[in-house]
This record gives C-alpha cells, sequence and structure tokens, in this order.
C-alpha cells in the first residue's frame, strides 16, 4: 500500500500512524507528485492531529528527541525521496530506539543523517548570511535556500530582532516569516516568538536613498575589511556559494551613476 499526503509534516506522521496501525506502507509520497502503477494500490491519507502528536511522542519516548528533530530537518529538505528514507529510519528506529544514532553507517540510518547535516549547514550559514532591509515600518529580507529552513531559522532571528517587525520571505517557495515584534515582557523569555509562517508572493523593493546610502555603507566596509594578498575566492564560494549572492548586497554589482 503507497500512502499518500499532503506535503504537511502532519500529513507525513499520519502516514507514518497508518503503517503502523492499518496496513503496512510500501511508500509514503506526496499526492500531487504520485503516479501510481498498474499493479499497486494507494490511499490518500488526511492529515490527523491525534494521530501526529501520538507519533511524535512515540518517537521522543522510543528513541529520543534529537531523532524527532533529525526527522523534521530531512523533512524539510528538497532530497525527491525523504518521505521514504524517514519511514525506514523510524522502523528501524522503533526497533532499536535510543542506541540507532549510534549506526551512523547503517543504510537506514545514514541517509537520513546526511539529509538532515545539510539541512543543518544551510541553516547556520543563513543564520550568518541574511540581510534586511528598512521598509518603513518593518524589515524585509529574502533568500533563496537549497532546502525548506524558515522554520528552523525564525525562532533565532525572533530572538535576537525581538522587538523588530520583520519579513523573511523565501522568494523559492513563496513562503514567508512573518513577526509583529509586539510580544508582550512576560511572552519574550517563551522559547519560541510569536512568529507564523504563510504564503508570500511579493517581492519588496529593496531600494530608497536612506537604504542606498546603508548599502553603500556596508559595500565599503565589506572591501575595506578585505586583505587584497589573502583573497581566496575558491574558499569565499565554498562558504558563500553563488547561487546565494543574489541576496547579497556586498556581492551587488555597481550601480551606474
Amino acid at each position: 500500500m503507497d500512502y499518500l499526503y499532503d506535503g504537511s509534516f502532519e500529513g507525513l506522521l499520519s502516514c507514518i500512524y497508518h503503517n503502523y496501525y492499518r496496513e503496512k506502507a510500501d511508500g509514503i509520497y506526496p499526492q500531487e507528485l504520485y503516479q501510481g502503477s498498474l499493479t499497486g494500490s494507494s490511499s490518500i491519507v488526511t492529515s490527523n492531529s491525534a494521530q501526529t502528536a501520538r507519533v511524535s511522542q512515540a518517537i521522543e519516548q522510543k528513541i529520543s528527541g534529537s531523532s524527532l528533530l533529525l526527522v523534521y530537518k530531512a523533512f524539510l529538505s528538497s532530497y525527491p525521496d525523504k518521505e521514504n528514507v524517514i519511514l525506514s529510519y523510524l522502523r528501524l528506529g522503533f526497533r532499536l530506539g535510543t542506541k540507532i544514532d549510534f549506526y551512523h553507517s547503517h543504510p537506514q540510518v545514514y541517509p537520513l543523517h546526511k539529509i538532515a547535516r545539510r539541512v543543518a549547514r544551510e541553516v547556520e550559514r543563513f543564520l550568518g548570511l541574511l540581510r534586511f532591509t528598512d521598509q518603513g515600518r518593518f524589515l524585509y529580507a529574502s533568500l533563496s535556500p537549497d532546502h525548506d529552513i524558515l522554520p528552523l531559522i525564525a525562532d533565532h532571528f525572533a530572538d535576537r530582532m525581538a522587538n523588530e517587525r520583520w519579513i523573511i520571505h523565501d522568494v523559492k517557495r513563496n513562503i514567508a516569516v512573518i513577526y509583529d515584534g509586539q510580544n508582550p515582557p512576560e511572552e519574550r523569555r517563551a522559547p519560541q516568538r510569536r512568529w507564523y509562517l504563510t504564503g508570500f508572493d511579493h517581492q519588496l523593493d529593496s531600494s530608497g536613498p536612506e537604504e542606498d546610502r546603508y548599502r553603500e555603507l556596508w559595500k565599503l566596509y565589506f572591501a575595506g575589511i578585505s586583505i587584497d594578498s589573502r583573497r581566496n575566492p575558491r574558499l569565499q564560494t565554498h562558504f558563500i556559494p553563488l547561487r546565494y549572492r543574489q541576496h547579497l548586497p556586498e556581492f551587488e554589482p555597481p550601480r551606474r551613476r
């Protein structure tokens, strides 16, 4: 039986639930991308919050909380068969328990660890590479990451910029994290700030006299701290890949005057 879901993490965990309490899954696939076969059968699984909670708790209690985080990071990846990598990992995890993540080279463990590491590496990069522009009433930053990392970076910026209103826009996926900067003082110690994820297909203008002045100052600073004799373009490309630079003002070509 192939289980089809709506593309959400809740939907995926509901499929995991059906794998154990309904019928063993041959595979799990996003409904919109599924291409069925003449010999196989499939079933559409509706996201169910109670089933999602039960599977989440089972992963935390029978495997570990860190395993649940690894599964979530793998889910946020752009890897084409991530659902079945996760399914295979959890099947082994429910058998081995907390020991599973010590089996680094196991064929049911290594792929998930590899995917989760790639996502975590991109998160770390964008915590340092994200650039905000002043839109007057709020700050705006755009990015085009390889993976769906907005849920993993939102808490960081809600903590670092707790008193600001801001939007972080994933241009590739047309989604954004929006934070209103209006958390009452007693809520600012909460582990998660008041932000929400929403569809967003507006590319905001990053120009304007004041903003242009700050961008030029940033470029001057970037050029001023560099040491010509120690320039290493290959190493720089390793840390700041070319595909990320479209949203970084320091790599913009000079503007014509």
